[in-house]
């Protein structure tokens, strides 16, 4: 499953003169699911059912 818009992370990373490669996008993903898996950790070792920005 993906949690990034491709065409988002290439425009933003074309405005900051660089090129995107074709597996960039999925990694970022990847990235993304391990932080929210972290978040969602916190929270609940926390005791809590909501996922705060500061539990990232």
């Amino acid at each position: 499953m993906s949690y990034v818009v491709a065409s988002a992370i290439k425009d933003y990373l074309k405005k900051q003169g660089m090129m995107t490669a074709g597996d960039f996008p999925e990694a970022a993903s990847a990235s993304l699911e391990k932080a929210l898996a972290l978040a969602v950790k916190r929270a609940k070792d926390n005791g809590r059912v909501t996922v705060r920005p500061y539990d990232l």
